[in-house]
């Protein structure tokens, strides 16, 4: 793995309205408020499902993001047939509690229309060096929801380059579907130097298995140029079989509204 710098990567080049769209197509549109409600997630549900007749030149967002008690609303209110459902569990953000309750509520959440879920590594475990502990949980987790997507947090904020490494390849081999930088709640979030390492641990198990694993930054991601950045990343590292929802999401909660506004050159406030 080479060292890191934003300079080497071709940013000016992919600054482009279509890179942009596509970037817009990436979005797991989140909402992970203490003051979320089930009118203001079934808001932004109808938003989600007008948004191609306010927009029609552009692809719909990825999938919303909400907390496991309001996975149900979404999906009641959801009528856009490409947008996934995904939702937090496992004791979403510090993975502090006992197994039976994680799975039970990544269960749940499942059960009640979740077709993905965002979960935290036990990072306890893991800076405590009990690998196969938190290896285990991951496991379970993905047994307890089936056919549906797993993504693993890795709360990169927490851990140094070696670290990010080590946690990506362990969730990777677990059975994390995608890994993800961070829950947008600590600081740092999702870093391009994160990004990076967590592309090549991707690349490596590629290399060595065929398959492959998505990847999701979190946590920061406001800005197009944000956006333009992990994009580059991913193609850069990737390649271009890996830009498209199934293995690329941008987690945002402000970055849809910016990506719309400089996409069509005008102010916009829609979600």
């Amino acid at each position: 793995m080479n060292n890191f710098s934003l300079e080497q990567l071709p940013l000016a080049a992919h600054h482009t309205s279509e890179v942009l769209t596509q970037c817009f197509s990436f979005i797991d549109l989140t909402s992970l408020n203490a003051t979320d409600t089930p009118d203001k997630i079934a808001a932004m549900m109808e938003k989600v499902n007008d948004f191609p007749k306010r927009f029609p030149e552009l692809p719909n967002v990825a999938a919303v993001c909400v907390y496991p008690n309001l996975a149900s609303i979404a999906r009641s209110a959801l009528q856009a047939s490409e947008v996934k459902i995904a939702a937090v569990g496992a004791c979403f953000p510090s993975s502090q509690s006992f197994i039976e309750v994680k799975c039970e509520e990544c269960r749940l959440t499942v059960a009640v229309g979740a077709d993905e879920i965002d979960i935290v590594i036990s990072l306890g475990a893991f800076l405590a060096n009990n690998h196969e502990l938190m290896q285990d949980e991951i496991r379970q987790i993905k047994k307890a929801i089936g056919e549906a997507h797993l993504k693993v947090i890795l709360e990169t904020g927490a851990l140094n380059p070696e670290q990010i490494a080590i946690a990506s390849q362990l969730s990777i081999e677990a059975g994390a579907d995608f890994i993800k930088t961070s829950t947008g709640k600590m600081e740092p979030a999702a870093t391009p130097e994160a990004a990076w390492i967590m592309c090549h641990a991707i690349k490596d198990y590629f290399d060595k298995t065929g398959k492959k694993i998505g990847f999701k930054p979190a946590g920061g991601i406001i800005t197009a140029q944000d956006a333009v950045i992990y994009y580059t990343i991913v193609k850069t590292v990737l390649g271009e079989t890996w830009l498209t929802p199934k293995l690329f999401r941008l987690g945002a909660s402000r970055l849809a509204n910016n990506l719309l506004t400089e996409i069509t050159c005008k102010t916009v406030n829609y979600f």
